[in-house]
């Protein structure tokens, strides 16, 4: 069982540098077909100063820094037993190409049912550009397989 003493407890901040490269692959990637996700000119016509990240880009932040790493690792949950249970983002202004983003969260419940057979952890995140204005609000659960 998850020591419930982890609820409250705040993970590492990470910090991202956005670059074109990186976001237009994830656009690829995930099939988004709008152009102003892989064209500079596009984007611009778009009235974005760069390319904007696509949605749920800001979720791999924290996979990338290895935060969701650390806090398996101190919460002592193998990663073998965890389940994506669901996400939900809340963006407030667009993030671009150039921008640098830092993604402060913290273990908000830990839960379970059928007696223990699951556990749920649900993580809150905001992400604020680099000067501090708050651009999107994350919410993540992550089922555990007892």
């Amino acid at each position: 069982m998850i020591d419930k003493k982890w609820i409250g407890h705040e993970l590492a901040a990470t910090t991202m540098l956005l670059e074109r490269g990186r976001l237009c692959a994830f656009a690829r990637a995930i099939g988004e077909t709008e152009p102003q996700f892989t064209d500079l000119a596009a984007a611009k016509d778009a009235g974005y100063a760069d390319l904007p990240a696509p949605p749920s880009f800001l979720f791999g932040a924290e996979l990338d820094a290895g935060t969701l790493d650390t806090m398996l690792a101190d919460l002592e949950i193998p990663i073998a037993r965890i389940l994506h249970g669901e996400q939900s983002f809340t963006y407030h202004k667009p993030v671009c190409a150039g921008e640098t983003i830092t993604v402060t969260s913290r273990i908000d419940d830990i839960f379970d049912k059928k007696n223990g057979a699951l556990e749920f952890l649900v993580k809150t995140s905001e992400v604020r550009n680099d000067t501090d204005e708050l651009v999107a609000e994350m919410r993540s659960v992550l089922v555990v397989r007892n």
